[in-house]
Order: C-alpha cells, then structure tokens, then sequence
C-alpha cells in the first residue's frame, strides 16, 4: 500500500535538495542556469524523478544534462543524508517541456490575434449579405401563426383527397 502524502512529501524534499546542492555544492562548468521545476517519486519511494530548466540554447541544455548525470552520485547521498529515510530514492532527471509548451502556445496566441485583427481590418466598413440578426426569435415570426390558422379553417381533413386517381377510382 502507497502513502502518496508521504511520496509528496519526499518529492518536495528531494526538489530542494538537489537544488541546494547544485547551487552550493557542485561546481561543475558544464552546469548552466539549471532551475529545479519538479520532482516526482514512485509509490514505493525507490525512484525518484527530477525535472529541470536551462536557461540557454541546445548545446547548454545538453552540456547542464550532462553535468547533471555526472553528479548523480553526489546528489543521491546528499538527498539520503539530509531525508533520512531507509532507502535513498534514484535519481534520474529529466529536461522539463513545459517552458517549451508554453512558448509554442504563446506564439499561437500572437499568430491568433494577428488573424483575428486582420479579419477585423477586411470587415471594417462592409455590410451583411442577409439580414444583420438572421435568427429567429420567439414572437416576432407571423408565418408560423399562418400555418396554424389555415388548417383551423380548413379542418383536419384539408390536406387529403377524396376520389382521386391515386385511390383507384378510375
């Protein structure tokens, strides 16, 4: 059986830990603007799953990984000296797609407002090719009270015919 408040708990830790140790403990060149965003542990608090920003373009994300990977060793005895638990989590990192996701959408909201406002430009001065409400509203239609009308005059029989050739009285 899983505590997922305990998992919480030793995630939002372990979150703080390794960015404590990156930004006191290892000076690693390679090791760029690295933001720690979130961490994740699993049920049975063995593995432990750290994700993280860089600040930078391709080759300083690839170079921070790196970095990352060769201070794992460092970074798991430090998160197991300062949790204290039985069992110090692995630790595996993961670069972070959210700020990517979030630039896309960002750009498609620009691109979206960009269409709307020339959609705008184009309908400046121009006019409906119907009417400028083309729906109905309750009321104000005077051919649906028509209808009712003219088959209360003619009865219900108005619409069929009596002794016509589709009956068979030739």
């Amino acid at each position: 059986m899983t505590d997922t408040a305990r998992a919480r708990k030793l995630a939002d830790r372990i979150r703080v830990v390794v960015a404590e140790t990156l930004e006191r403990r290892i000076k690693d060149p390679r090791l760029g603007f690295v933001t720690i965003t979130d961490t994740r542990v699993t049920g049975d608090l063995r593995e432990a799953t750290v994700f993280y920003t860089v600040y930078g373009d391709e080759t300083e994300r690839a170079a921070s990984a790196a970095a990352l990977e060769s201070a794992k060793g460092v970074l798991r005895t430090e998160v197991g000296r300062q949790t204290g638990v039985r069992f110090t989590p692995s630790l595996s990192f993961v670069a972070d797609a959210v700020p990517d996701t979030a630039r896309h959408l960002d750009d498609l909201l620009i691109k979206a407002r960009q269409q709307d406002a020339e959609v705008r430009s184009v309908a400046v001065g121009k006019s409906y090719a119907g009417e400028a409400d083309p729906y109905r509203k309750p009321g104000e239609d005077e051919d649906d009270d028509l209808d009712v009308d003219v088959l209360d005059e003619d009865g219900p029989d108005a619409g069929t015919t009596h002794g016509s050739a589709a009956d068979g009285d030739e």
